[in-house]
This record gives C-alpha cells, sequence and structure tokens, in this order.
C-alpha cells in the first residue's frame, strides 16, 4: 500500500518458505499471488512475476478446498498482466483455465479468450471463431439464448466465405432454432435457407434441415412469398428455349437438329430477298419496321417452350409442385419500347410482389402450364415449361417460380442471372444478349400446318420398298398455297405423284398385259436436292387437310437420318410473315437383310452373250426370303435362265446359294445410236418364283421402282466404265417367314436390290467370232475345196483400236499349232475341250496321197489384214481357206494383234492392256468328200 514493492516482496519471500512447510497451502497461494503482483510492478522479471501467478493459481486449484474463486480472481489478476505486455495469445490460455464446469462461468470465459485470439497479432481467426461457437453453445446451456445467438452471429462473420461447411451448418442452423425457439420464424427462415445446400452432410442430416426448415417458414404464415430459394439449382446455361415464327415443326425430334443444319438445308426451298419481287398493291408489314432487332419473333396461339433443367444436389428428394414461368406481356409502342422491366440479383421482396402483380395482370394476355414432379437424390430433371401468348405485344420470360412440399415458393431471375458466353471481336457484333434470347415481338396469329407420314417404320430390312402417306391440315382461318417441299435423301424417301392415291400395293407395281402404265413421277431434279412442287390447285383451306403418297426404300443398312422441309405461302397478304416452313425429322435403322453380287464373263465364240453369276446371301438371323424376279435394264439387254425348269430354293436365314443366267445383246440400230440402260430402262425379266401367272411379274420401267433405281444409278456410278458397257440388275424378292423380331415390322414386305453400272467387259477389249459352214460335201476329183468364212471383231473399249489380222498355214504353227501333225488325208483329231466330231471314217488313216510337205489346208486370201475400229464398233472381215483332201481340221491356225490408241493426255484410261496379242479361237471344218 505503501508502494515499497523491494521491502513488501522480501517479507512475502520469508513468510512463503514458512507456509509451505506448514502446508498453509491458502495461505501459500496467496503469498505467491501477491509476490507475482510485486514483481509485475516492480518491472524487474517478467519471468517470476509469472511463475508466481501459475504456482498460485494451481496451489488454490489442487490444494485449497473451495479455491475456484480465488483462482478465479488469480488467473484474472494474471490475464490483466498478460494483456499490458501485448500476450494476447497466451491471455486466452489463461481463460480457458478459467473456465471451470460451471455453463455459465464458462460461457463468459471462453467468450473473453475468443477476443484475446481476436486482437493477437496477427489476428487467430479460426481460433476466435471457434472459441465463440463455445461460448455460445455454453449460454444455451445456461438458457442464455440471447447471449447464445450473439455469440453465434459473431463467428459466423468468421466463416463467411471458407470453405468450412460443417461449421457453418453448425451455426446456421442453431441459429435458427434458436431464433425459432424466441418465435422469431422470419429470422429462423433466413438462417436455415443457409443450411439447404447441405450436400456434404449424410442423409439423415438434411432431412433434419429440411424438415425444420419446412416447419418454421409454415410458421411464418407466408406461403404466397417468393424466395430466394437455394433449392433446387438452376443452370442458366441449360436454358433451351422453343418457339415458332416463321420455322415449325413437325416433332420434338425435329427441334433437337441443330439450327445451322436446317438453314443450310432450306437454303434451295427459301426465297432469297434479292430474288424477292413485290409491288405497290402488295400491303408491306408496318410492324417488320416497329419491331426491336433484339426481339424474336412469335405468334398468338403458339406455344413457346423453356426446358429448364433443375438439379438437386441431395441425397434426398424433393417435392416440386406449381412449376412455371414469370412473364411480362406489355403493349408495343411506336418506337419500340416497353414501360416495365424486372432488374436486380435475384428477386428481393419488392420484385417478387411486382412479378406477382404482373402476373396476375397478365393471366388474361398469356397462359402458362402448371407442371410437378419429384427430384430424386442426385439427380438432374429437364422440365419443359409453356407460356402461350393471347394478345400481340412484347412478351418478356423473366423468370420460373416454384413451390417445395407445396408450402414454401421459389423463383429465379433469368434476367438477373445470364449466361456468360465468350465470344471473338468477330461474332461479337451478331451475338444478342441473354435477355434479348428471352424477349419476344408477338403478331397476329398466322395458319400453321401440321404434317404426319403415316406408318413411317423405325427399323426395317435393307432393300424394303413401302408405300407411304404424307398428310397436311390446316386448322387456322387463312388458306396456304404454293406448297413445295424438299427431302434430304432421295435414295431413301421419294415423292409419288396423283396417280397413286388408293392403289393397291403391291399389285400397283406388276405388269398388266395389254395396258399401258404411267412411269414418270412429278417433276423433281436428281441428286441429294430434289425439290418436290406441289400442283398449284393444292391450296390448304380452313379446316381442310391434304395427303400426298411418299415412297420408301431402305436403300443400304445403317442409321439413316431423314430431313423434310415443306414450304408454303400464306394466302393473306395482309400478313406480316409471307411463308412459313414445316420441319420433320426421322431417325431409322435398316437392318442388314439380302446382299447379291453378279459376275459377268463374256464367251469368247459369242461377244453378245453374257455368263451371268448371280450370289445371293441372307444375312438376318431369323427371316426367310423368297425371290421372284431378276430384271436387267436396258433395251439392249435380254435375260434368260441356263436351265429354265431350275427356281431358286427359300432362301433361308443365314444361308447364301449362286445361279447362273444368260445375258445376251442386241445388235444396236445404226453406228451412231448409242442406247444406255439409263435412258432405256425396259429390258429383260426372268421369273424366279414358282408362280405360274404372268401377272406377278413387276414392271421396274415404272416408279417408284425405276426413280429408285436412277438413284441407286448416282450413288453407284463408276468413272472408268461407260454407260454401254455395263448393266443394271433389279432383284425382287418378299419376306416369307415373318417371326418373332422385336421392333421390325411384321407386316408382308417387297424387297428390291439393285446392282448398278456391272461391267460386261473380260480381259481383253477386242473380242471376234468365226462364222462359216462347219461341214461340207467336195468332189476333189474335180477341183480343191473352196470355204469362205466371216470374221466379226468388236471394240468393247472407250478409244479406237488399230487391229491387224495374221493367218499361218499349218508349217509356221508347228506341232502346237496343228492338230494333224503334218498328216495327210483322214485321220482322227485329239479334239481338244471336249469337242467331239461324229464320223463314218473316224479311226481310218488314210496313206498318203500327196508329198509329205504339201499342206491339206491354205490360207487363200490375204496373210495379214488392218483396220482401224472405234469404240464400241464392230467389223466383218472375209476370210478364205483352201482345203485339199478331205478330213477334220482347226482353223485356228491365225493370230489377232490389237494397240489401244491413246485418249488425250491419258495414256491408258481403262485398267485392262493398252496392247497385245490373242491367238486363234478353235474352230473346225470337217470336209468329206462327195464321190
Amino acid at each position: 500500500m505503501l508502494r515499497d514493492y523491494e521491502l513488501a516482496l522480501s517479507n512475502y519471500r520469508l513468510i512463503s518458505t514458512d507456509y509451505k512447510l506448514d502446508k498453509a497451502w491458502k495461505r501459500y497461494a496467496a503469498v505467491q499471488e501477491m509476490m507475482g503482483a510485486a514483481y509485475f510492478m516492480l518491472n524487474h522479471s517478467w519471468k517470476e512475476s509469472e511463475h508466481c501467478m501459475e504456482n498460485a493459481f494451481n496451489t488454490y486449484l489442487k490444494n485449497v478446498p473451495a479455491g475456484h474463486q480465488n483462482a478465479t480472481r488469480c488467473g484474472l489478476w494474471w490475464v490483466e498482466m498478460l494483456k499490458t505486455r501485448d500476450q494476447f495469445k497466451e491471455a486466452a490460455g489463461v481463460y480457458f483455465l478459467i473456465a471451470g464446469e460451471e455453463s455459465l462461468h464458462s460461457a463468459v470465459m471462453l467468450e473473453q479468450a475468443s477476443y484475446c485470439y481476436l486482437y493477437s497479432k496477427p489476428p487467430m481467426l479460426r481460433k476466435y471463431g471457434f472459441h465463440l461457437v463455445l461460448s455460445g453453445n455454453q449460454y444455451k446451456k445456461s438458457d442464455q439464448i440471447k447471449h447464445a445467438i450473439r455469440t453465434y452471429r459473431r463467428a459466423v462473420s468468421v466463416f463467411k466465405g471458407t470453405t468450412w461447411s460443417y461449421i457453418k451448418d453448425h451455426v446456421h442452423f442453431h441459429i435458427g432454432q434458436w431464433y425459432a425457439f424466441l418465435g422469431l420464424y422470419d429470422a429462423a427462415v433466413i438462417h436455415m435457407l443457409e443450411v439447404l445446400m447441405c450436400s456434404h452432410q449424410s442423409k439423415t442430416t438434411q432431412e433434419l434441415f429440411f424438415k425444420n426448415f419446412l416447419n418454421f417458414f409454415q410458421k411464418t404464415g407466408k406461403a404466397c412469398e417468393l424466395l430466394k430459394l437455394p433449392l433446387p439449382i438452376i443452370d442458366a446455361s441449360s436454358l433451351k428455349v422453343v418457339f415458332e415464327d416463321h420455322r415449325t415443326y413437325a416433332s420434338s425430334a425435329a427441334v433437337s437438329v441443330t439450327e445451322s443444319l436446317w438453314r443450310s438445308f432450306e437454303e434451295e426451298v427459301i426465297p432469297s430477298l434479292s430474288t424477292a419481287r413485290t409491288n405497290w398493291l402488295e400491303v408491306q408489314s408496318k410492324f417488320t419496321s416497329r419491331r426491336p432487332k433484339e426481339s424474336n419473333i412469335c405468334v398468338v396461339g403458339e406455344i413457346i417452350e423453356v426446358g429448364v433443367e433443375f438439379k438437386n444436389p441431395l441425397q434426398i428428394s424433393i417435392p416440386l409442385t406449381g412449376i412455371s414461368l414469370i412473364c411480362e406481356l406489355s403493349e408495343r409502342s411506336d418506337d419500340g419500347q416497353t414501360d416495365a422491366n424486372i432488374t436486380g440479383g435475384m428477386l428481393n421482396d419488392q420484385d417478387s410482389k411486382l412479378a406477382a402483380d404482373r402476373l396476375l395482370n397478365s393471366s388474361a394476355s398469356v397462359v402458362l402450364s402448371d407442371v410437378d414432379c419429384v427430384l430424386e437424390g442426385g439427380s438432374t430433371t429437364m422440365v419443359k415449361l409453356i407460356v402461350t401468348p393471347r394478345e400481340e405485344g412484347i412478351l418478356k420470360i423473366v423468370g420460373v417460380k416454384w413451390k417445395i412440399s407445396g408450402s414454401v415458393s421459389g423463383c429465379y431471375n433469368f434476367v438477373a442471372n445470364p449466361m456468360k458466353k465468350k465470344t471473338t471481336t468477330r461474332t461479337r457484333k451478331h451475338m444478342h444478349s441473354f435477355s434479348d434470347n428471352l424477349k419476344f415481338a408477338v403478331i397476329k396469329s398466322l395458319p400453321k400446318l401440321e404434317g404426319l407420314i403415316h406408318s413411317i417404320p423405325e427399323r426395317v430390312y435393307a432393300g424394303e420398298l413401302r408405300y407411304l402417306t404424307l398428310e397436311l391440315s390446316n386448322k387456322s382461318e387463312v388458306a396456304v398455297k404454293n406448297l413445295k417441299m424438299k427431302i434430304s435423301h432421295p435414295r431413301f424417301l421419294n415423292f409419288g405423284s396423283a396417280e397413286h392415291f388408293d392403289i393397291n400395293y403391291p399389285a400397283c407395281l406388276q405388269k398388266i398385259t395389254g395396258s399401258k402404265r404411267s412411269g414418270p413421277m412429278p417433276m423433281q431434279r436428281e441428286g441429294s436436292d430434289s425439290v418436290f412442287l406441289f400442283p398449284n390447285d393444292n391450296v390448304i383451306r380452313k379446316g381442310s387437310s391434304l395427303s400426298w403418297p411418299l415412297w420408301f426404300h431402305a436403300a443400304v443398312p445403317g442409321s439413316v437420318s431423314l430431313y423434310i422441309v415443306l414450304y408454303y405461302e400464306i394466302e393473306d397478304i395482309e400478313c406480316s410473315m409471307k411463308y412459313r416452313t414445316l420441319r420433320m425429322f426421322h431417325n431409322m435403322e435398316v437392318l442388314p437383310a439380302i446382299d447379291v453380287s453378279f459376275q459377268l464373263s463374256p464367251q469368247p465364240s459369242t461377244p453378245q452373250k453374257f455368263l451371268v453369276r448371280m450370289d445371293v446371301t441372307n444375312q438376318t438371323s431369323s427371316e426367310d426370303f423368297q425371290m421372284d424376279q431378276l430384271s436387267s435394264l436396258g433395251n439392249q439387254w435380254e435375260i434368260s435362265m441356263i436351265d429354265p425348269l431350275f427356281h431358286p430354293p427359300l432362301l433361308m436365314s443365314g444361308q447364301a446359294f449362286s445361279c447362273f443366267f444368260m445375258l445376251k445383246r442386241h445388235e444396236k440400230s445404226g453406228d451412231s445410236e448409242e442406247i444406255s440402260s439409263l435412258h432405256s430402262p425396259i429390258g429383260g425379266d426372268v421369273k424366279l418364283s414358282t408362280k405360274d401367272d404372268d401377272d406377278s411379274l413387276f414392271d421396274v420401267s415404272l416408279s417408284p421402282l425405276s426413280d429408285f433405281h436412277n438413284c441407286e444409278r448416282l450413288y453407284q456410278e463408276k468413272q472408268s466404265e461407260g454407260g454401254s458397257h455395263t448393266v443394271d440388275f433389279i432383284l425382287i424378292s418378299h419376306q416369307v417367314h415373318n417371326k418373332n423380331n422385336p421392333g421390325v415390322s411384321h407386316s408382308p414386305c417387297f424387297l428390291s436390290n439393285h446392282a448398278c453400272h456391272c461391267s460386261i467387259l473380260g480381259s481383253s477389249p477386242i473380242s471376234w467370232v468365226i462364222d462359216g459352214p462347219h461341214e461340207i460335201f467336195h468332189d476333189f476329183s474335180a477341183s480343191f475345196c473352196e470355204v469362205s468364212l466371216k470374221m466379226t471383231l468388236y471394240n468393247s473399249s472407250k478409244t479406237v483400236a488399230s487391229i491387224r489380222i495374221n493367218t499361218m498355214d499349218s508349217s509356221h504353227l508347228g506341232d502346237s499349232g496343228s492338230v494333224f501333225s503334218n498328216q495327210e488325208g483322214w485321220y482322227n483329231v485329239p479334239l481338244e475341250n471336249a469337242i467331239k466330231v461324229t464320223s463314218d471314217v473316224r479311226g481310218t488313216i488314210l496313206k498318203s496321197l500327196l508329198w509329205e510337205s504339201a499342206h491339206p489346208t491354205i490360207w487363200s486370201a490375204s496373210s495379214s489384214t488392218k483396220l482401224q475400229l472405234g469404240p464400241g464398233s464392230m467389223a466383218e472381215i472375209p476370210l478364205q481357206v483352201c482345203v485339199f483332201c478331205p478330213g477334220t481340221y482347226d482353223l485356228s491356225n491365225y493370230a489377232v494383234q490389237w494397240n489401244l490408241q491413246p485418249l488425250g493426255a491419258q495414256q491408258n484410261p481403262e485398267s485392262r492392256p493398252s496392247s497385245g496379242t490373242c491367238p486363234g479361237y478353235p474352230y473346225y471344218l470337217t470336209v468329206i468328200s462327195s464321190s
């Protein structure tokens, strides 16, 4: 008290030892406490001061009964000493020692310890927040709810923005519970919203948080208020908006096709602005100039579909009801500006009420769909919402609203949460903002055609031919006209003609004796860009429909995507749109069925005849097929079976077989006339089935067989061979047994397989044949025998051929060139290739009548003949041979040399040799003496 700290310290030292020896622990602890205070006041030794305070504190706690109060006093002195030296971290440790077990006392000390961590350098924020949570927990045990909320709310500021998810959930959840305990449900709901996104928690904890949130919200009595709910998660980048302006869609599959593909496909159908013609009598739309450039166009009474993805990150299911769009329909002013808009981040309370009021006021102007769904745990669900405007104006899709468990209303603002897109400088000026994509200029009602292709298959067999019907209906008040249609793959789907209405398929494709059938289709262009123009009198008026026949042919196996665009114009000239398009898309799978291939071999002795080998394989595993007909296309061809009594058997699943035919070419009527199977489709037909009626043959010159065959010619075209050197075949068959094959239609079907540009060329481009007598009676006593022959040559190449024919006598050929080996008179001939000659004098060998060097046959005409033969041309060369004695002779002792002239810069436009020498074909002549 007299501030003589040195004298006081010496006295305390003397009595401290005595108290310790006497085990007077209370007095000993008090002396140690005062010694620490004296050291602190003298500022001599910080270490001695802390040692004395620690010794006193521990003595109070361990050796002094009921010394907790004295220990608290000592600890507080100790803390203040540490604070004066800025040792806040050590002071917080002392507070933690003082806390003890009593709840309220512990809460106060832990709160003070947290402040010490805050004031330490650097601040220890994590320990600060942790001790605040410990303090609030102790306040709650002492029923001090408000103090508990106060400490927990201070801890919220520490954990905000960190990744400490579990401690944040703990703090917000308990604050919400304590507010609810005090009856402050609004504040409780705010904090419970923070714990709804607890995907890291267990399923049990998630259910606990979710049930408490619903319970607290129901007690607020604000069921109609829109909240900024974190559940479910809505990704603005996944927003899909489908609307119809001049582009309409027949199905959702057509909507899924990219816009760039549709635009490139529609270029030939939609008229360009440069080619459009108007006159001063035509009423121009005033709306076009006033329409905001950023707005899309939609039509009154036509739906706008918005696909919104709802994601549930929790493990529990979330029931959603009343999911609908938040829209605003305002009147359109002359300058294109609208009056009101919703801005800001998420919809706050004022914006929510404003949006609700606008929604109620515009309920008569728009029709909204309500959707209910249950979001399973961890799932993402695409919800399709529809808005239908009933009046003209500017329609804005602001956001989406929903209810959780039928009580909590939530909303999401699309405009305030746009999707960020990175665009390059080149394309940035062409891109619309996200809000502009949700703004629509609503124009008055327009006619809209609905299209449907009846019975179009999803899975078919390759080669299958089907008759389909396209139905177009108009349910609007205005008529449409000038219809035209484009199909992406005419090889698979083609247009029929008006004569194909109400036909009996497949009887309509069969030949009828003595009657003429209409062959060509309506006007269309060949290739993949064919456009079909409907007749001008086909105007579809209100409530009426138009049907048109279509033919489908599964050309090749695989997955086929058919894109169809229908263009039509609006008859009312006052409409702001002059035309609309209907987009249709169909995807189907073509299964392998019959594989057919042809191999042609020319006959050496007859250049106009060819042996045709057809190999057929059934590639299915459960279907059987019966072949009905094989047709060769072209007036110059005639096909027949080698064995007329043979009929191909039933082609079972997995089986294969081969059969042979004879193909014959008719001579051309003139040298300059070239007959092509493309321009002359009528050829020969071979009946393969066992039916006896002739009407079962199909007329391949009629549509659609001829049209699909023309498409196949384009796709199977070969550049190396011309049309005059190729032949086309069509194999027609039908399915016999329709077994259980899921997904495949079991209706009776016919198949047509097309093989185009089958080459008739052999290994040599030059072929020939010798015509003449094979048996002659002659009186050799009068003179020798002269026999006239004729050689017919044919050039099957594309270029001019230089041909030289060299005739040689037997001595020039040796043993290999003659079958009689210098024998004279009658003798045996070892005929090769199983050629038999019948003679009454066989086996008789006459004695030599002439000298051994005499030749029984001599070519009496020119020994060498040269000629130029044009491409695809024929020529006849006369030959003459002299026979001096009776016998059978092989007149093959000649050779044909040929050389193809170059065609332009190409030395050899074909894959075959450009020159060669061929020996003569065997030709047997029998001369019998008439005497």
